[in-house]
């Protein structure tokens, strides 16, 4: 029982939520700019929640946000500014021992800062002499390959897409993002088989949906607002699977707290269905419900599969076909932890369904297998023609605000020939043609001293990437760290010789340039592009907008010689948005249709039935069954979040639904392999991960008991990712493996530390292993 009196594991979000959101957001900035910042996250005319992409309905609540989305906006609208003289009281050093969480605690960023080299105390810094400094080390690269200009989701599309203009503009496609280290296999594999690297439904196809199936996704603490959405097409009468190896509260049971009789304890049980699978077991346990969907077929010939959209639209179902014939189900039961019967179960409720839905998240794609995982739920979806109507289709869901906007602006390391031509056009120039570096190449060519110059627009690059010892090496070999932030992360304590912070607005503040006010746009995990306005006045008068950050980075490095009329830009978003209409297909009009009420939808081809792949039609793709046999002694680790934090942002300590307070250094473990491993409950382990040969550690977890099947351990991101090896990461598309880690345990020697840097979280016994890489 929680300190509110509601029973947090009895149903997800409820009174507990609420009460909870009002106390963080009191607490953080006070009663009335709370209830101003509240009634206007994601209304019309308001400001986007900076938290998930999960898109708003067209009947918008009065309360349009989550908790987490109130407590990102409370995180952001904090008075609490960092003065000149806090930094001179907390060296770089000493600011390194303090934890994540005390460290965004802090407050806002207020005005430039630079680290000189040689110093370890951050000191003010004019704009326009961070801007010369930046631009004079970008001029004196013997090559623009060796500058990194990295992504993080929060960024608008304007800012985006001025930001990879003044890139390709200086001379490289080095435009690495947080999506390499999510979605990437997703972008990967619908492309390859849809043709389209993007989901295919809208919300509105959950009204029609008769089937639901969630995979690897957690959205009771990473997109709360989705659980409205499946609540909704419950008490409508759809059906709903969720396979995750964690029996997770949110997917269970849901209280709305927008309802005055889910606040007196009423919940809704949102699965039918809840198939516990194991880690890395998703191929295997796919391939065995559409084993099943053959056979049905089989039994019933013309009454399972639909033959017509299947000879019209796609190509190889008789390979699949004799794919999965071919598989055993003692293997597949074994590989996925999941018996035949149930797998029968999903089955005969897909048959079953007119409309299927398959939503996932990082629990598909951060595998060495993530892009067969994506094209296996491909594959179960268009066996009965789910692609392409109402009421079906594929849902990832993406996990930032604008991540999926970023991609369609342009930040991409391997941008489509079509795309760069189109930029040559509108601007005169000639853009770099040879593909970029991705973010495992990023950090591989700064141990190698080919990249000299990183840049990072928002996010924390250096506590979100794998191989955490690797990424600190990495980024002390630069020249220059530049850091465009709002609050203060480990990156900005991870530096090269020299190191520039630049401090920007949050979605919730007030852009005005010469022009006038100004408003961004922002794109969802469906397509949808619709505005943002912040209303607050910004926390300090010396913060810029990151359209103006980009625009002034731009002047002080391209200088006269640049095509393009920096200045107009930044001073008129609208200037911005008919370059973007006139560069990017579907944004024809765009400031007329960005206007209009709820936005627009881009389109999307394969939601149409259009593939726009190798011969026009969606493939039905044979995948290797994953095949994991573990010594004894190991078990298979997986990175999770916890609801206290948003990415690598942490709020708190606490992490409710799961049982877990006051602690973040702790590793989830099936009681059975506890007991085999003579260890119990609240004892301290140091978890050793194992990669070809090498070996990390990190020291001092304390042991939970959970739900999750044996052999299967999870723990928080990003304190377990010292454990993922730098070369670990998804054929195809390079996704770090942050969910599939081979780890073994031991008694910890020590107690822990909470306040740990990232060089000392995690202890790689190759020291040398990354100059070899």
């Amino acid at each position: 029982m929680s300190d509110d009196g509601n029973d947090d594991k009895s149903s997800a979000a409820g009174l507990g939520a609420v009460l909870r959101t009002l106390r963080r957001t009191i607490g953080a900035v006070g009663i009335t700019r709370s209830a101003h910042l509240l009634s206007r996250i994601n209304q019309e005319g308001g400001f986007d929640c900076p938290g998930c992409a999960w898109p708003e309905s067209g009947d918008r609540s009065f309360a349009e946000f989550c908790e987490n989305g109130a407590k990102a906006v409370s995180h952001e609208a904090t008075t609490a500014t960092l003065t000149p003289e806090f930094f001179r009281q907390w060296p770089v050093s000493r600011l390194g021992t303090q934890s994540d969480h005390w460290l965004e605690a802090q407050g806002r960023l207020a005005q430039p800062m630079i680290k000189r080299a040689g110093s370890d105390i951050y000191e003010p810094i004019e704009w326009d002499a961070a801007f010369a400094q930046i631009g004079a080390q970008l001029r004196a690269l013997p090559s623009p390959d060796e500058a990194v200009f990295y992504t993080s989701g929060r960024t608008s599309n304007e800012a985006a897409f001025l930001y990879q203009l003044f890139v390709r503009e200086f001379g490289t496609n080095n435009l690495p993002d947080c999506s390499n280290m999510c979605h990437e296999s997703t972008s990967t594999a619908l492309a390859e088989v849809i043709g389209v690297g993007k989901g295919t439904v809208s919300l509105d196809d959950f009204a029609l949906a008769d089937l639901i199936l969630i995979l690897g996704q957690n959205p009771g603490t990473n997109h709360p607002r989705m659980m409205i959405t499946l609540q909704r097409a419950k008490e409508r009468g759809a059906r709903i699977v969720s396979i995750n190896p964690l029996r997770e509260l949110g997917l269970v049971r849901f209280s709305n707290p927008q309802r005055p009789r889910d606040l007196l304890g009423h919940s809704t049980e949102l699965t039918d269905l809840y198939l516990q699978v194991r880690i890395g077991g998703d191929v295997a346990l796919l391939k065995g419900i559409i084993k099943h969907v053959f056979e049905a077929e089989l039994a019933r010939p013309g009454k399972v599969l639909d033959h017509g959209f299947l000879a019209t639209h796609t190509d190889g179902i008789e390979a699949l076909r004799d794919d999965v014939t071919r598989a055993s189900w003692e293997e597949l039961e074994a590989e996925s932890g999941i018996d035949r019967a149930r797998m029968r179960e999903v089955s005969d409720l897909y048959i079953g369904s007119g409309n299927v839905i398959a939503c996932w998240a990082m629990g598909l794609t951060q595998h060495k297998h993530g892009v067969a995982n994506v094209r296996e739920v491909t594959n179960l979806l268009l066996l009965r023609g789910n692609i392409g109507k109402a009421g079906a289709g594929l849902c990832p869901v993406r996990g930032h605000s604008n991540v999926q906007g970023d991609r369609t602006m342009g930040i991409c390391e391997r941008p489509s020939a079509e795309f760069l031509d189109r930029l040559r056009d509108e601007f005169g120039f000639e853009p770099p043609r040879p593909h970029g570096y991705d973010t495992v190449e990023t950090l591989r060519a700064m141990l190698a001293g080919r990249v000299q110059v990183f840049v990072a627009m928002g996010g924390n690059f250096a506590a979100a990437t794998p191989d955490s010892g690797v990424a600190v090496a990495a980024l002390a070999r630069c020249v220059l760290t530049v850091q465009i932030s709002t609050k203060l992360n480990r990156s900005h304590l991870v530096t090269g010789e020299t190191a520039i912070l630049l401090p920007t607005l949050g979605r919730t503040e007030r852009d005005v340039q010469r022009s006038g006010p100004q408003f961004v746009s922002v794109e969802d995990s469906m397509s949808m592009i619709h505005r943002s306005r912040g209303e607050l006045p910004p926390a300090s008068p010396l913060l810029r907008s990151e359209p103006a950050i980009v625009a002034g980075l731009a002047r002080a490095t391209l200088g006269k010689a640049s095509r393009v009329h920096w200045e107009e830009l930044a001073a008129d978003y609208d200037r911005v948005r008919d370059a973007i209409a006139r560069v990017v297909p579907g944004f024809e009009d765009f400031n007329l249709r960005i206007r209009s009420a709820g936005g627009f939808r881009l389109r999307n081809g394969a939601r149409e039935r259009r593939f726009k792949t190798d011969g026009g039609r969606a493939k039905l793709t044979v995948n290797p069954l994953t095949r994991r046999q573990l010594a004894p002694g190991r078990l298979l680790l997986m990175t999770i979040r916890s609801h206290d934090q948003f990415n690598t942002t942490i709020y708190g300590l606490d992490d409710r639904y799961r049982g877990v307070y006051g602690d973040r250094r702790v590793v989830l473990l099936n009681p059975d392999d506890i007991a085999a491993a003579r260890l119990t409950e609240g004892e301290r382990v140091d978890l050793r991960s194992e990669f070809e040969g090498t070996t990390r550690s990190v020291s001092g977890f304390r042991v939970v008991p959970y739900q999750i099947p044996r052999g299967c351990a999870a723990a928080y991101f990003p304190e377990a990712n010292p454990l993922v090896a730098l070369e670990s990461f998804a054929d195809g598309s390079r996704t770090p493996a942050y969910k599939s880690i081979v780890i073994t345990l031991a008694r910890s020697g020590a107690a822990p530390t909470d306040a740990a840097t990232l060089a000392t979280n995690g202890d790689t016994d190759n020291p040398d292993d990354g100059e070899k890489r």
